[in-house]
């Protein structure tokens, strides 16, 4: 206690004392760096006004993604919690559980179905805040899951990835899943099924390597970061600066590796239209369908 506190009445203390107030009223904009009021961010799809797209988790995603906010969840499978025993400053087991109290998920991937604009489909969503959406064992299975559930129901798939990478913890076992991950992929192409990648920010490591880079399609969210390692480490390995927005959405569209930009109040869109021709649908009746307006800030 210094003096000014021993000399201040008590009355006097406790009109200035601090009240508790939440620490996530107010949000930095990454692009812009302006202060965003947290509460308008659910009227503008989670996307600033400098058009910084949020990350965001399964609930919104498919909120956003399916008519009327409409759909049914599935489980994914179970698997092995700590198949190495794994500890490095902490237990696996403890990353896990801390991972699942903060997202309310069991791993990082999330199943739905539903319809868009009145065309059946199956979503499976990353979650970035799981422990970085990385590909373990119950992800991969996840996905796997999934696409057995389009082969299912006969129905397409969009995958919406977010990850940094395979899920160390779990060493070989999580690069397993890229080779799992990629007969699943065959599987849908095989049954004539489409498969469209949503690519989130960001997108890196064995996600990459793997499903994220095999769809049919592959849309992306504006200023997604999307590559195999960090440009931090390749400019350290090749010596050399790397070109402006390097591994962002639009570089790649422009180089080839992304079919085209969406913005997130166009996506349920743009996946109708893509969907009405892959399943041969009525696009007159799809079209008629109206598409998720942002409210204005």
């Amino acid at each position: 206690m210094n003096w000014l506190n021993k000399l201040t009445p008590p009355g006097v203390k406790s009109i200035f004392t601090k009240r508790d107030t939440p620490d996530n009223l107010w949000l930095k904009c990454p692009k812009s760096g302006e202060m965003v009021f947290a509460a308008d961010l659910a009227g503008l799809m989670h996307v600033t006004p400098a058009g910084h797209h949020m990350r965001i988790g399964p609930e919104l995603r498919f909120g956003y993604t399916f008519d009327d906010e409409t759909y049914e969840t599935f489980p994914t499978p179970s698997v092995v919690a700590d198949p190495l025993k794994f500890k490095d400053d902490q237990k696996y087991t403890d990353r896990l559980k801390k991972a699942r109290a903060k997202t309310g998920n069991d791993d990082a991937m999330s199943i739905g179905v539903g319809k868009i604009h009145g065309v059946d489909a199956v979503a499976l969503v990353q979650n970035f805040a799981f422990m970085g959406g990385s590909l373990g064992m119950a992800a991969g299975e996840g996905f796997v899951a999934a696409a057995e559930i389009a082969l299912e129901k006969r129905m397409p798939l969009i995958a919406f990835t977010a990850a940094g990478g395979a899920r160390m913890q779990e060493g070989a076992l999580s690069l397993m899943q890229m080779p799992r991950t990629t007969i699943a992929v065959q599987r849908l192409r095989e049954a004539g099924l489409p498969y469209i990648v949503v690519l989130c920010d960001p997108t890196t490591g064995g996600v990459t390597a793997s499903y994220a880079m095999l769809g049919d399609i592959h849309l992306a969210e504006p200023g997604a970061m999307i590559g195999f390692a960090g440009p931090r480490v390749i400019e350290e390995t090749i010596r050399e600066k790397l070109p402006e927005g390097f591994q962002r959405a639009e570089y790649l569209e422009e180089k080839g590796m992304v079919d085209q930009v969406v913005p997130r109040s166009e996506l349920r869109a743009t996946l109708a239209r893509l969907l009405a021709v892959l399943m041969q649908k009525n696009h007159t009746e799809i079209e008629a369908q109206p598409a998720i307006q942002p409210v204005p800030a």
